[in-house]
Formats: C-alpha cells, sequence, structure tokens
C-alpha cells in the first residue's frame, strides 16, 4: 500500500510539473506570438524632403517638396499613404525699380504628375522681388527626387523659361 501511495504521489508531483511547465511554454509562445504582431503592424514610414532650384536670366526659383510615404499592413491587407506639401519661391533677380512699371506677372511650374500656376495684376508697382505659391494634398502624386521641373515666367512683354534641378543630386 505503501509503494501504491508513494507511486501515486510521484505521478501526482510529475504531472503537476509537467502543467507549469506547459503553461510557461504557452506564455513564450503567446509573447512571441505577441511580437510578431506588433513588427507586423508597424508601419514603414519613408520621408522625402527634396529641394529644386534653377534661374534664368531675370528670374530665380525654388521648389521645396515634403512628403511622408507610409506602408503598413492592416489584418493581412497591405497599406499605402502619402501626405505632401510643397513651396514654390520666384525671385527677380534685379531690383524694385526695374519692376516698377510691371502690371501682370504670370508664374507657372509643372512636375512629372502636377503644376500650379499663379497670376498678380499691379496697379502699383510691386512691393517685394519674391512671390510665393504654396499647397499640400493627401493621397495624391509624389515628386521624385530626380524630377526636372519646368518653369515659366511672363511679365508684361517679356517671358522666361527654365527648369529646377533637385540641388542634392
Amino acid at each position: 500500500m505503501k509503494k501504491i501511495l508513494t507511486l501515486l504521489f510521484t505521478i501526482l508531483v510529475l504531472t503537476a510539473c509537467t502543467e507549469v511547465t506547459k503553461n510557461e511554454i504557452n506564455k513564450e509562445e503567446i509573447n512571441k506570438e505577441e511580437i510578431n504582431k506588433e513588427e507586423i503592424n508597424k508601419d514603414k514610414v519613408t520621408n522625402n524632403n527634396y529641394k529644386f532650384i534653377g534661374e534664368s536670366e531675370h528670374w530665380k526659383a525654388e521648389y521645396s517638396y515634403k512628403g511622408t510615404e507610409t506602408w503598413g499592413d492592416n489584418d493581412g491587407t497591405k497599406t499605402y499613404s502619402n501626405k505632401d506639401s510643397y513651396e514654390f519661391i520666384l525671385k527677380y533677380k534685379g531690383s524694385l525699380e526695374e519692376l516698377s512699371s510691371m502690371q501682370k506677372l504670370e508664374y507657372s511650374f509643372k512636375t512629372l504628375t502636377s503644376s500650379g500656376e499663379a497670376t498678380e495684376e499691379f496697379t502699383d508697382p510691386p512691393k517685394e522681388l519674391i512671390f510665393t505659391s504654396k499647397g499640400s494634398s493627401e493621397g495624391g502624386a509624389k515628386v521624385n527626387e530626380d524630377e526636372v521641373i519646368q518653369v515659366n515666367v511672363k511679365w508684361d512683354e517679356f517671358e522666361e523659361s527654365f527648369e529646377l534641378y533637385n540641388k542634392n543630386k
């Protein structure tokens, strides 16, 4: 009888030890799964900051582009989103005195996927040599770092065209 009780007690102890080991393994597996889910749910974010510059005889321009692209995974479905903004700065290389008779300024810029234009009319002489346009979008097309941006400037009876290049390329 003593042997049977000892045998039953040993089996009971071994069973209890085995359960603890199984629980520890299950906890480890759950932690690994949680870590993998966190890694999967982490979004990959790319920031694009480019500055394009160029000039003509009378004008120089700068196009600054800032964009954020985000790739992710939403329950097994791949996701992508982007947000961007730009600032276009056009500067007359001469003096305000040279622009004093200007009545109308039209300028435009064109990337591969977007464009912008502005017209300003003056009843009084311009007070600035710098003209600026800004914009932003969400989900729109992005500007690539190796693009060449076309610029056209018309002021009164004059016109010049030139290109902007990424200053870091």
